[in-house]
């Protein structure tokens, strides 16, 4: 498969998986970009293994956290009264897309190896292992970060969801 062929076939997926990872649909487009960049000046190298797409989508999981790192000297705190005003929540007729979205904003609060980890886990659906080995990390560190972030997103659920056991 050439590059261009790749392109074409997985860049829609690609830019779903990164925005699933980033949270953020413009910084999803900015990364799966800057991948892309990259993977092609190695395609002879990318395109000869057995599975392309995961490598590629390992790179769009490292530029992710690389540029959160760079980032991060950039970054100016903003509270959550700023935060609000510019993603109100949308009402809605259906209590479930209301507890979707607040589960959505909790799960954008996390730290951004958690919500990788939670985005590999439960959209990718990958196993502890594939994780650690996508991430370079061992598999103790993927189970901790995935503990601590169901933690913090159970502790932080609305109680209605807690006593009646749905899930959103």
């Amino acid at each position: 498969m050439t590059f261009e062929e790749f392109v074409s076939a997985r860049l829609g997926t690609l830019v779903r998986y990164a925005t699933v990872v980033t949270w953020d649909p413009h910084l999803a487009e900015d990364i799966t970009q800057n991948v892309l960049v990259r993977a092609q000046a190695r395609w002879s190298r990318i395109g000869r293994m057995d599975a392309p797409e995961l490598y590629v989508k390992r790179m769009v999981v490292n530029e992710f956290l690389s540029w959160r790192r760079r980032r991060a000297a950039q970054s100016i705190p903003v509270t959550d009264q700023v935060l609000d005003g510019y993603l109100p929540a949308a009402p809605d007729q259906l209590a479930q897309r209301d507890d979707r979205d607040a589960m959505l904003r909790l799960i954008a609060r996390l730290p951004p190896r958690q919500r990788a980890v939670i985005a590999l886990r439960f959209y990718e659906d990958l196993a502890v292992e594939q994780i650690a080995e996508m991430l370079g990390c061992r598999t103790v560190t993927v189970r901790t970060h995935l503990m601590r972030a169901l933690a913090t997103l159970q502790g932080a659920l609305p109680a209605s969801l807690v006593t009646t056991g749905e899930q959103p």
